[in-house]
């Protein structure tokens, strides 16, 4: 009988491959843990990268509730430069006409804003020449709100404020004359389309404007963003006396609104027959 056979060697041979099956045990443990470890490191890792890149894409835009980019962002901490033909402590008030008017149409508008847009084109003319013969002055509050509407991320509503200010600076007329040229069927773009974030479309569309063609001044104001952080303070005056919506007409803090409207901008023949009842008929 051989000795690996006998009861002692047996029981040696069988406490070895016990031994070996527990040794065994704990490898495949340990490497199943390190796999599924490392998933998790990996599943971390990516959402780590996912996190970052989302903090990234908010950092590298500078997206916040009031202003939309990095640019922007520091526009907001520099010193605030008023242009010109303004008044009210942050130069927030811009008045257009006869001082001596004793009437005053506020208009809200933002210069991304389609149904602004068809106001201007439709009732605009009407508005301007109603200005020109004294019947009232306007208080324009030219707002930004569309770039961050429904979380969005433009700028160009505000860096067509900016450059209404720019224009503003030259004078009130060269004010009016670029933001109807901004606002007309040529130049005006579609609501999605952030256009007006591009300085030289800006520029490029003033040329359309006598007193802003050629203009080294102007051009200059539009490239440094010398209004931009004005054009923020005129942003904060959405929502004043309850307007959420552009274009919105006000007097005395009261909403025009044209007979059985149910819909906006008003036309033509509307605008008149609103103004009409509000400041009484035009002298024939």
């Amino acid at each position: 009988m051989s000795n690996r056979n006998n009861p002692q060697n047996k029981q040696a041979a069988r406490e070895r491959l016990r031994a070996e099956r527990e040794r065994q045990a704990k490898k495949d443990k340990t490497r199943r843990q390190l796999v599924v470890g490392g998933a998790i490191v990996v599943v971390l890792a990516i959402a780590g990268g996912i996190g970052y890149a989302v903090s990234n894409m908010d950092s590298g835009s500078g997206k916040n509730e009031s202003t939309g980019s990095k640019e922007w962002d520091a526009a907001a901490k520099k010193t605030l430069v008023k242009p010109a033909n303004t008044t009210g402590e942050n130069g927030e008030v811009i008045t257009i006409g006869d001082a001596k008017a004793k009437k005053t149409l506020e208009v809200f508008e933002d210069p991304r804003c389609p149904a602004c847009a068809a106001f201007e084109q439709n009732a605009g003319p009407e508005l301007r020449q109603d200005v020109k013969d004294g019947r009232y002055k306007v208080r324009y509050v030219i707002v930004n709100f569309i770039d961050t509407m429904g979380g969005g991320t433009g700028t160009g509503s505000k860096n067509a404020v900016s450059a209404l200010g720019a224009a503003l600076n030259v004078s009130p007329e060269a004010f009016v004359e670029y933001k109807e040229a901004l606002y007309s069927k040529k130049n005006h773009p579609e609501e999605t389309d952030d256009a007006f974030a591009k300085d030289q479309r800006l520029i490029d569309i003033a040329q359309q404007v006598p007193a802003l063609k050629g203009n080294a001044g102007f051009e200059k104001a539009v490239k440094d963003g010398t209004y931009d952080k004005w054009a923020l303070e005129m942003g904060k005056l959405f929502g004043k006396n309850g307007v959420d919506s552009t274009p919105t007409l006000l007097v005395d803090g009261k909403k025009l609104h044209a007979e059985g409207m149910t819909r906006a901008p008003m036309t033509k023949d509307e605008f008149v027959a609103t103004i009409d009842k509000e400041f009484a008929p035009k002298k024939k």
